[in-house]
């Protein structure tokens, strides 16, 4: 006390200042809603699946070797390519030579051994098999090369400024094989959001599969690396990662009252602390969120149309809103706002944007929803006038 009053009021202010902002994370140490979780692993990341909102991030940008959490892009792939009809998962996948040779990780797939896409996919998201991530690219792509290229244009479609890879499984230990804590969550958020039926894989503790080669068949029971299973109830998945250069990793999800929460981790130094240091980031994420859903399914008004074949337009909004609240703000006084043009000239096409339902909490607006045009109006011609004139004149008679 006796620094601040010869410090004078204003340099005093200046230091309570800076020094909450140094102690709140605000100067480039740890960036979360409440005081930092005490955790040792040096780069983190805590989002929620559904907005995309960071929570809490410290050194999250920094590019790191990512290990075998590579696969969670591998999986991406696979399951976009699943989607779009071109891959099937009764498929059968085929090892090669150099799939076969894969070190690290492996289910020890043998040459010429083929298995169903499900069962590959088993292979790589239970038993982080590097054999089997290699199996498969090379099945989706026809070499491991052309298939890491596909990660990469996915790597520019979602905008990630520190990521490339080399390879499908994160066994590299190029320089040029990077991700970002950030990243990685970007890349995870797309997987579970896009494709939540991976969670029927990641979520497998156990499981046996057969090998079948021409030296006869075998049981080989697939086992998870991913621990969080079995030590925090609502955890979902996702992958686990570690070389000598990248040390321990994860990307874990959980699911808790409807919330999913997205913890990645990178650079941890041992597998315990990997474990622990996720149940915190994820226990503090809950503890400090609130998660706001309006499914958007009241009626909204019909929409005046000048100049068209039809005088009216109904609408339809884009989607539900979700808003996530990390300050313990009382989440019933969110207000809904419905914002309409008076009228909308043709013509009119299917999905326009017409207006927006803006969502306010104290008087703060914290988000919007655009409302769309549910139908097309086509411009009305000279001879549409004169069928509305002569529709108008006979029901007067």
């Amino acid at each position: 006390m006796k620094v601040l009053r010869k410090m004078g009021k204003r340099a005093a202010v200046w230091l309570v200042l800076g020094l909450f902002l140094l102690n709140t994370g605000m100067m480039g140490i740890s960036m979360c809603a409440w005081a930092a979780p005490d955790v040792t692993t040096p780069s983190y990341i805590v989002m929620e699946a559904s907005t995309g909102q960071v929570i809490c991030e410290q050194d999250a940008d920094a590019r790191r070797s990512p290990a075998s959490i590579t696969k969670i892009m591998t999986l991406l792939i696979v399951f976009d390519h699943l989607a779009s009809g071109r891959i099937h998962l009764d498929d059968l996948v085929t090892t090669s030579a150099h799939a076969k040779s894969m070190g690290g990780s492996q289910v020890y797939l043998e040459e010429g051994e083929a298995q169903t896409l499900a069962t590959m996919i088993k292979c790589i998201a239970v038993a982080s098999g590097n054999d089997a991530s290699t199996a498969v690219a090379e099945y989706i792509a026809g070499s491991e090369g052309e298939f890491v290229k596909l990660m990469n244009e996915k790597a520019d479609e979602l905008g990630l400024q520190n990521t490339h890879f080399e390879d499908c499984c994160g066994l590299t230990d190029s320089d040029d094989h990077y991700s970002s804590a950030k990243d990685v969550a970007v890349i995870s958020r797309e997987l579970i959001t896009k494709h939540p039926e991976v969670f029927d894989y990641t979520q497998i503790w156990m499981e046996d599969i057969e090998h079948k080669t021409n030296n006869g068949t075998s049981v080989f029971t697939l086992s998870s690396t991913n621990k969080l299973l079995k030590q925090y109830e609502w955890a979902t998945g996702l992958k686990t990662g570690f070389t000598s250069k990248a040390m321990y990793c994860l990307s874990a999800t959980a699911k808790r009252d409807d919330m999913e929460l997205i913890a990645v981790l990178m650079g941890a130094p041992d597998s315990k602390t990997r474990f622990q240091d996720a149940i915190s980031l994820l226990n503090y994420g809950y503890s400090v969120s609130q998660l706001y859903r309006d499914e958007n399914k009241d009626a909204l008004p019909v929409q005046k149309v000048e100049g068209g074949i039809e005088d009216t337009l109904y609408l339809t909004y884009e989607g539900p809103f979700e808003y996530l609240d990390t300050k313990g703000s009382n989440l019933s006084q969110i207000q809904k706002e419905i914002s309409l043009p008076g009228s909308v000239a043709a013509p009119v096409a299917e999905g326009d944007a017409i207006g927006e339902a803006v969502y306010r909490i104290d008087g703060t607006r914290i988000g919007s929803v655009s409302i769309l045009a549910a139908q097309s109006v086509d411009k009305a011609d000279y001879m549409d006038y004169y069928k509305k004139v002569w529709v108008s004149y006979l029901m007067k008679r």
